[in-house]
């Protein structure tokens, strides 16, 4: 499997790397631990985090789960947004708004964001204004277990080590406290799914984050 730099170590302090999720757990869930290692091996990046919805107390868990995530992450800017949770087709043009808005104010050199083929609304909608927003950025989309049954077969793969696994799977338990009634919603689930994707790309640890890249200049 061909391992590919994701910048060369002079440029490492000018890197930014913007974070995009329609719920308040979504980043989390989808790339929490690449974003931890990428805290750990970028010290000078910039992180962007955006969420578009959560009432007030999802709100509220929202920002302390980026605030620990982001912790040692020298330069961070947390966004909150009060869309209305599975109705974001409905709200398209105000959501696109925030995206016009992200476009004038930050370049990513790196972007997470969700899979293009996933089965929730909102998030198919985050997805599509990433991609007519930004059009020569690296993009990467995550992925996120559910009832649903839309896990795809990813071909991007960051290996992570089991304290980072440990690390992401702790703050989602802790601080979701709104998500326990999701019988999905488990540390089990969580690292099941590292350990899968650990499995395709031969993690030294076992243990791997995975996502989509559907555009990749080499």
């Amino acid at each position: 499997m061909q391992s590919l730099k994701f910048n060369t170590p002079a440029q490492q302090n000018r890197k930014t790397i913007l974070c995009l999720g329609a719920h308040s757990d979504d980043i989390e869930i989808g790339c929490g631990g690449s974003i931890l290692r990428l805290v750990e091996e970028y010290p000078g990046a910039e992180f962007w985090w955006v969420v578009f919805s959560g009432n007030e107390q999802r709100q509220a868990e929202a920002l302390r789960s980026a605030d620990l995530f982001l912790t040692h992450a020298s330069q961070k800017n947390i966004q909150v947004k009060q869309f209305r949770d599975g109705y974001f087709p409905q709200q398209w043009a105000d959501v696109k708004d925030v995206f016009e808005e992200l476009k004038r104010t930050v370049s990513p050199d790196l972007i997470f964001t969700h899979y293009r083929h996933d089965l929730h609304q909102d998030h198919r909608v985050i997805n599509e204004l990433t991609w007519n927003t930004w059009r020569d950025h690296l993009i990467l989309e995550y992925e996120i277990p559910k009832f649903d049954g839309d896990l795809g077969t990813p071909n991007v793969f960051f290996p992570l080590p089991r304290r980072v696994c440990q690390t992401k799977s702790d703050i989602l338990c802790d601080v979701f406290k709104t998500q326990e009634v999701k019988p999905w919603f488990t540390g089990e689930t969580f690292w099941a799914l590292l350990q899968i994707r650990g499995i395709e790309c031969r993690a030294p640890e076992s243990l791997a984050e995975a996502f989509y890249g559907r555009k990749l200049i080499l």
